[in-house]
């Protein structure tokens, strides 16, 4: 057998929230240009990092691809599933760890790489209490780091909780009831931000940068363990052809455009008719372009490309200028593209009630972001039964907000398919925005299902989402705790004097032209969601203080317009909203609900059209849009469960007769004996004088013996 070669394997370990966070590379996956195995705790997971030897062409973004994959052997568990127990396609939760890695790394490649990366990170161990996300992301840092792939600077992130009023480092999953804030923050190696993703429960302003401030401090020793590992086993980058628009197109394209891009930016009405102008001045323009560019060939020689490719690189050239001078245009006059003042927020369309069948509706706008957001309410039994790495089987999610973003919103053609990664992660932002102010399924037991259609986008839809969540779940009568608003914040950045400025309420063209997409969502009383992402290598602390205190009036000042509107859930249920009803069963009687092979519930089902969950401890939901149905199956149960008490009066059937007594159905599933001396007064000779089968007696239960045999007295 032959011996591994220890030398070729390389370790490293840090003490990371108390516990050792391990980096090791050499042992697995070494054909990957980088490979770490981190480990934390008893949680392993292997990062790899791969990258293309050419660029890929006719691209004009950086290929990279962050797959993240849970394996249920990690956790020891077999998948739930009868039918299939191989795993398919990827959970939305490891769908949203690998975007929040993305995200956190993709800005630091270098502008105009074309080569295709792909990182997998692949769950080997999970202990279920340590959090694989921000193992994950070590990981895939470390990976990075170590590898030839070239990245501009080493990057580390850790989760920050707030448990008993006390920032927590990584957390325990075992915490999370407890957890009041579960932040993921990323940093260079300097020290800047380079990523934020935040849930909490109504956080301060203030408590959330401390907790961004410690998860600085604390992602510093991670950078320097990547560095360590790096020093022993890291590979020299690798030089990459980087794409750059050709110099020549750019001149041909800045001489005969820029003049009317200018005017065309300074007259900026309203983002349908810039976009209708920009497109009429590409297609003006571009058979000149492509003449100036063919002659440019002729008298320089120089190898220029086809007619297609021509056209492709004329419209990206324009769209740089566009750019330009919507940044030249801040820079020099302190004005957005649409004449609004730094912290202004545009014009709103908040209405409710607008769809007549649905259980509660609402459209949201700020400005040409609209989104409608439709309210569905379901029976306890209809929660999405959860089955990951993570879960139990018997997990059980009862509120849901789904986000779609069809062509039209934006005035496009295109095939519709099943939600993308974008889309999953804005509709998962929208739901985290909202889950503090969710009632309890003890006080509200409905599945609670949110559909959001974004009818037009004008930048941050995911924000629209959480304001018409919010409008929606009012209009349906769910008694949330509290209205939450959302707001986007941009950022332009002036490098001559190193000025970084936050605009608030991003519009697409600021976010196609500027730095930094910051969502923050919440009540008046504190921060309920953060997301961030970036265009420049890192953010310095300032720029979030200023976002987040811009956010949180631009929050005040949304959640009072949405007040006008409707200030607190209606007081009833819509009519077409179904009625729950739940109580509790003992345990041992739940068969007898349910009957031999479902017979007896599903006999209840038939009878009155009603939906039954029946929980292992006893707790029974019956839910119906009939009110005389839900409570004729209410009662049809609490007959079949009724507990026989001494001392009790019941009208029941007589439904056997013997020499000593008749027995009498008091329920369904309990019958109770009348002896031949408790049916007169006097002395009874034959009981079949006096009694036969099918008739209707009222009786009282005179006792229950130790074997719960029930004798009773016949009544007249």
């Amino acid at each position: 057998m032959q011996q591994k070669n220890k030398e070729s394997v390389s370790r490293v370990s840090t003490s990371v929230g108390g516990q050792e966070l391990i980096f090791e590379t050499g042992r697995l996956a070494k054909q990957a240009n980088g490979s770490v195995l981190a480990t934390y705790g008893e949680s392993v997971i292997l990062a790899t990092a791969v990258m293309s030897e050419k660029p890929l062409e006719n691209v004009d973004f950086f290929p990279l691809t962050v797959d993240y994959e849970e394996n249920y052997y990690a956790a020891g568990k077999v998948r739930g599933s009868r039918f299939m127990k191989r795993k398919g396609k990827p959970t939305d939760e490891s769908i949203l760890t690998g975007r929040l890695i993305d995200r956190s790394i993709r800005p630091f490649f270098p502008d105009g790489m074309r080569n295709e990366v792909q990182i997998i990170l692949t769950a080997l161990s999970f202990d279920r209490e340590n959090d694989p996300e921000f193992l994950a992301l070590a990981a895939a840092c470390a990976a990075i780091a170590i590898s030839d792939i070239p990245l501009e600077t080493i990057l580390a992130g850790v989760k920050i909780g707030l448990i008993e009023e006390k920032l927590v480092l990584n957390p325990k999953l075992s915490e999370n009831g407890k957890n009041n804030l579960d932040i993921t923050a990323v940093f260079t190696k300097e020290g800047k931000v380079a990523m934020l993703e935040a849930g909490a429960r109504e956080i301060p302003e203030k408590t959330m940068l401390e907790a961004i401030k410690l998860a600085q401090k604390e992602s510093k020793k991670i950078t320097a363990l990547i560095e360590e590992l790096r020093e022993k086993a890291g590979k020299n980058k690798k030089e990459v052809k980087l794409y750059e628009l050709p110099k020549e197109i750019y001149a041909i394209a800045d001489k005969e455009s820029r003049e009317e891009i200018k005017s065309l930016i300074k007259n900026y009405g309203n983002k349908l008719e810039f976009e209708k102008s920009l497109s009429k001045i590409k297609v003006d323009l571009m058979p000149k372009l492509i003449s100036l560019a063919e002659g440019f060939k002729e008298t320089k020689n120089a190898p220029v490309a086809g007619e297609d490719e021509l056209e492709k690189q004329f419209s990206e050239a324009i769209d740089k200028i566009v750019k330009e001078e919507v940044r030249a245009l801040f820079i020099k006059t302190g004005k957005r593209i649409d004449q609004r003042k730094i912290d202004e927020i545009r014009p709103l369309q908040i209405e409710v009630g607008i769809l007549p069948r649905t259980h509660g509706s609402a459209v949201f706008a700020r400005g040409f972001t609209q989104g409608l957001t439709a309210t569905t309410l379901g029976s306890p039994g209809s929660a999405l039964l959860l089955d990951g790495m993570e879960d139990n089987i018997d997990t059980k999610k009862h509120y849901m907000h789904f986000y779609s973003f069809p062509p039209y919103s934006t005035g496009e053609c295109r095939p519709l398919r099943g939600p993308g990664r974008r889309e999953i992660g804005h509709g998962a932002l929208g739901e985290k925005a909202l889950i503090p102010v969710i009632p309890d399924k003890e006080k509200f037991p409905y599945t609670i299902v949110m559909h959001t259609e974004i009818m037009e986008s004008d930048g941050s839809t995911s924000m629209a989402s959480v304001c018409g969540s919010t409008l929606a779940l009012m209009d349906a009568g769910v008694p949330i705790k509290k209205p939450v608003a959302g707001i986007a914040m941009g950022l332009m950045y002036d490098p001559d004097k190193d000025k970084y400025t936050v605009l608030t309420d991003l519009c697409a063209m600021e976010d196609f032209s500027g730095y930094m997409d910051f969502k923050a969502a919440g009540t008046n009383s504190g921060i309920t969601a953060i997301q961030m992402d970036i265009k420049l290598k890192g953010l310095p602390l300032e720029v979030i203080t200023d976002a987040l205190s811009k956010s949180l009036n631009a929050r005040l000042a949304i959640l009072k317009a949405m007040a006008k509107v409707i200030a607190e859930p209606k007081k009833n249920l819509s009519p077409y909203a179904p009625r729950v009803e739940i109580f509790n069963i003992p345990v041992d009687k739940i068969r007898d609900v349910i009957g031999p092979g479902g017979k007896v519930i599903n006999d209840i089902i038939d009878k009155t059209g009603v939906t039954i969950d029946i929980e292992q401890d006893g707790t029974v939901s019956i839910s119906s849009e009939d009110e005389p149905s839900l409570k004729k199956a209410v009662e049809i149960i609490k007959e079949l469960t009724k507990k026989v008490e001494v001392g009790e009066i019941y009208t029941g059937k007589v439904v056997k007769i013997l020499d000593f007594g008749a027995f009498v159905e008091l329920t369904p599933n309990q019958d109770g004996m009348v002896h031949i001396s408790q049916i007169k007064k006097e002395r009874v000779e034959n009981i079949r004088d006096h009694l036969k089968e099918g008739d209707e007696v009222k009786v009282k239960v005179r006792n229950i013996d130790a074997q719960g045999r029930v004798n009773l007295t016949m009544l007249f």
